[in-house]
């Protein structure tokens, strides 16, 4: 039986307290644990075909591409994707709608029973309770984004059916290693043998052919095997079988994390028809993700927080210049490359409000970004507060463009009601 909303909404909250702090520490990488609790819940092997998407750059818009186009291919899909920009719900989606508050908590509360005395960190019992909501919703595809690496990250304890790796970059180093190298070492982990694979980078480390090669895996190329190309009439797209087809312009989406999905389409035998695709592409973007709220000064929203996602932000920026000015504010962890990121962008912006993250886990305060910026910036507490003086400054023509952290896009649509 379900309870009134806003008693299963304070037991979530409660329940996201409580795996928080379940775990003495936050990363804690490994399969072991988080399998072992898995095949007590007897979800191995799981009842659904399984793409799983690991990368750097891309790989949320690439799962979040894949639900919206097979779901207008009549497929029902669980996404699980991290992190959340305004409500943990996001995360876990069953035929495009956020799981409800009872969902979730009776997953966390099935996950609890069944680990024992198991520890799980706050990724492992999300991923589990994912899993667990879509099996009960008799999902037939699961869209799976990893979480950080590939090799030990919690959602592949599941073998993925098809397999897919985005742009790959330097992030997470203490974890994954400080070269792309060692980066793509660990994002191949996802791949398995005998099983198709795409990779959506233009200039993929040898590390990741490598570890295809070792284990036969049937990796698939852009630009070798598949690519989208942009024309004047619109968007071409062919693959290693032979087929092609011209879609609309998608101008929210990066060709690139396009080709991705619809390279993995291909793989698991689940293109949709070309008027199918060209309806569920025109006019859709990734929330977050180049995300433009339309006004009299325009806000746009982007998650970009390394240096290869500021430099692809820029190059967006570039083709869409405005008559006034740009006024950027910006909200960064203290662990990022702050000082890249706002190079990148400097051609582009005309000042910058650096806003600080307070409550937030490794979050600057506006004070400390500013200090590790190149030039001036005004202080702001938060991202409202930041956003609130972007608006009063700014005046018709000029955009406003938020970005730096999932926190800070998220803060700013809080901030907007979206």
């Amino acid at each position: 039986m379900s309870v009134p909303a806003d008693d299963a909404g304070r037991r979530l909250r409660a329940w996201m307290a409580r795996i928080e702090s379940a775990h003495p520490r936050s990363i804690d990488m490994g399969l072991d644990r988080v399998g072992a609790v898995a095949d007590r819940l007897e979800l191995r092997p799981f009842p659904a075909t399984v793409l799983t998407v690991a990368g750097t750059n891309g790989k949320g818009s690439c799962a979040m591409i894949l639900e919206r186009l097979l779901s207008a291919a009549g497929r029902r899909v669980g996404t699980y994707t991290s992190p959340h920009l305004v409500r943990y719900n996001e995360r876990v989606r069953v035929a495009g709608t956020e799981a409800d508050d009872d969902a979730l908590c009776e997953a966390f509360e099935a996950v609890e029973a069944a680990r024992g005395d198991i520890p799980l960190t706050y990724f492992e019992y999300g991923t589990l309770a994912a899993l667990l909501v879509f099996r009960a919703a008799g999902v037939d595809t699961a869209v799976l984004e990893v979480g950080m690496g590939g090799r030990l990250d919690a959602v592949n304890i599941l073998d993925a059916d098809v397999a897919a790796i985005t742009s790959i970059g330097l992030d997470h180093a203490d974890w994954l290693g400080d070269t792309r190298e060692a980066v793509g070492r660990e994002k191949a982990g996802v791949l398995r043998g005998g099983r198709p694979a795409v990779c959506g980078d233009p200039d993929p480390p040898a590390s990741v052919l490598a570890a295809a090669r070792e284990i036969g895996a049937e990796l698939h190329l852009v630009g070798r095997d598949f690519a989208l190309d942009v024309g004047d009439d619109g968007w071409h797209w062919r693959d290693w079988r032979g087929a092609t087809a011209t879609l609309p312009p998608a101008d929210e989406l990066l060709p690139d994390n396009l080709a991705t999905a619809l390279a993995v389409l291909t793989a698991a035998e689940a293109m949709p028809a070309p008027d199918v695709l060209s309806s569920a592409l025109r006019g859709y973007a990734v929330p977050g993700r180049r995300q433009t709220v339309p006004g009299e000064v325009p806000v746009v929203l982007d998650v970009a927080h390394n240096a290869e996602a500021a430099a692809v932000l820029a190059a967006w920026l570039a083709r869409r210049p405005v008559a006034g000015r740009t006024h950027l504010v910006l909200g960064m962890l203290r662990n990022k490359p702050v000082a890249a990121v706002a190079a990148a962008l400097a051609p582009h912006v005309d000042g910058i409000l650096a806003a600080g993250l307070p409550g937030v886990d490794r979050g600057l305060s506006g004070a400390e970004l500013a200090a590790r910026l190149p030039n001036p910036a005004a202080v702001h507490e938060d991202v409202a507060r930041a956003l609130a003086a972007a608006r009063a400054r700014a005046a018709a023509g000029d955009r406003i463009l938020v970005c730096g952290s999932f926190y800070t896009v998220g803060a700013a649509m809080e901030a907007m009601a979206l």
